[in-house]
């Protein structure tokens, strides 16, 4: 059988790896283009490039993938399948292709969680169970049927980082008993329920922004649903602060006459902050020009007072 894997991210390079671990012949790899990053804007490749090439496997970097030469380049190759995990959207002249179609991994129980963004908004909305699908691929976006699924428990701490990486290991065996069962024939779909629909689009910077006038448990699922990328942030001093991680504290008596955002308790290795409904605990943090570190290493650089107050207010 001959394979395409398409992806980008470091998400996609477990499947990839347990495909040639297991003998499959991928033909070629598509991935992004190469491009400007980090502060130097040094021109760097995707983490699957990387990866194809130390496994010297062929590698296609369209700029269209709408293109008629991209849609010949793949015809050329003549796959029998198309895996997809964490890529772009494909359009239907290039996933109508490969004889026996194209599959999508995804990084959510669909329908819930259709988008760029399921795994941070699984732990931004407080699920407690999580999992990965695949699917066959339609021209709309993330709703095509089920083939596979598998589920997982969500920490009550567990960040997106976290999660992320569990998903890509649970994922590539996902994808390896898919390719096993279309290789058979053995493919038995369920079409997705579409009153179960929910969204995770993309979140951007201001999305990020902490309102700490919501529940301590809210709070807290918005941080960790956030951290490591793009993270969540508040003010402090006049300083953007990122927060990687909390805690929920239990400390009732620290609330009479403060104010959500306001620092209630500082010592050396702990600084509390009021939410809505109770405190938490800042346990990671980078203020602005700092790097990332654990707070008891910000609070020995850090004048905080109780009185002080996070956020715009």
């Amino acid at each position: 059988m001959r394979i395409i894997f398409m992806g980008t991210p470091e998400f996609s390079i477990p499947s990839l790896k347990i495909l040639l671990e297991h003998g499959y012949n991928v033909v070629s790899v598509v991935t992004t283009p190469d491009k400007p990053q980090g502060r130097g804007q040094k021109i760097a490749s995707s983490p699957v490039k990387e990866f194809s090439l130390q496994n010297n496997l062929s590698v296609l970097q369209p700029e269209r993938l709408k293109s008629p030469d991209f849609a010949s380049s793949v015809a050329h190759l003549q796959p029998d399948l198309i895996v997809v995990v964490a890529f772009r959207i494909l359009p239907p002249e290039v996933f109508t292709i490969p004889r026996m179609g194209a599959f999508n991994l995804h990084a959510s129980l669909l329908p819930k969680y259709r988008g760029a963004a399921p795994i941070n908004w699984a732990i931004i909305q407080g699920e407690e169970e999580s999992g990965v699908t695949t699917f066959f691929l339609q021209e709309k976006v993330d709703t095509g049927s089920i083939l596979l699924q598998a589920r997982l428990r969500i920490g009550p701490n567990e960040t997106a980082g976290e999660l992320h990486d569990r998903l890509a290991e649970l994922g590539s065996q996902v994808v390896l008993q898919t390719v096993r069962a279309i290789e058979v024939g053995n493919v038995r779909v369920q079409p997705q329920d579409e009153t179960l629909a929910s969204l995770a689009p993309k979140i951007f910077r201001e999305d990020c922004s902490i309102d700490w006038n919501k529940p301590s448990q809210q709070v807290h699922d918005f941080v960790r649903g956030l951290s490591p990328s793009p993270c969540a942030w508040t003010m402090l001093h006049r300083k953007v602060l990122r927060i990687f991680r909390t805690s929920i504290a239990e400390r009732a008596e620290l609330l009479s006459g403060t104010k959500a955002g306001e620092i209630v308790d500082v010592r050396p290795d702990r600084a509390l902050v009021r939410t809505q409904t109770g405190v938490l605990a800042l346990e990671e943090v980078q203020q602005e020009g700092r790097k990332r570190m654990g707070v008891p290493e910000f609070l020995r650089g850090t004048i905080l007072n109780i009185g002080d107050r996070l956020g715009n207010a």
